[in-house]
């Protein structure tokens, strides 16, 4: 399934510095977020994956949106992913 996925706010470093990237990712199970998340995780992040997960989810303080609609409107971990989605990442934490 072919997705694109961006990410802003710092977690683009987490991502060898990748700000988008086009996948083309095939699902063990369902196409939902809860799998392309692991996907992201064994496949993409270059470093300090506990930055971008905790547990199963991403950490607090990261936005995600699906085709520029919040996750938690669309069924957070078991929201359906189709051709074509666009998926993005930000980051609302900063050091200080």
């Amino acid at each position: 399934m072919k997705l694109t996925v961006e990410f802003s706010g710092g977690l683009e470093l987490l991502f060898g510095g990748k700000k988008n990237i086009a996948l083309d990712v095939i699902f063990k199970n369902k196409a939902v977020m809860s799998e392309l998340l692991v996907w992201m995780r064994d496949n993409l992040v270059t470093e300090r994956p506990d930055l971008f997960m905790k547990s199963e989810t991403v950490r607090p303080g990261i936005l995600v949106l699906i085709n520029e609609a919040d996750w938690e409107l669309c069924g957070t971990l078991d929201a359906e992913l189709k051709e074509g989605d666009n998926v993005v990442f930000i980051s609302t934490l900063h050091g200080g």
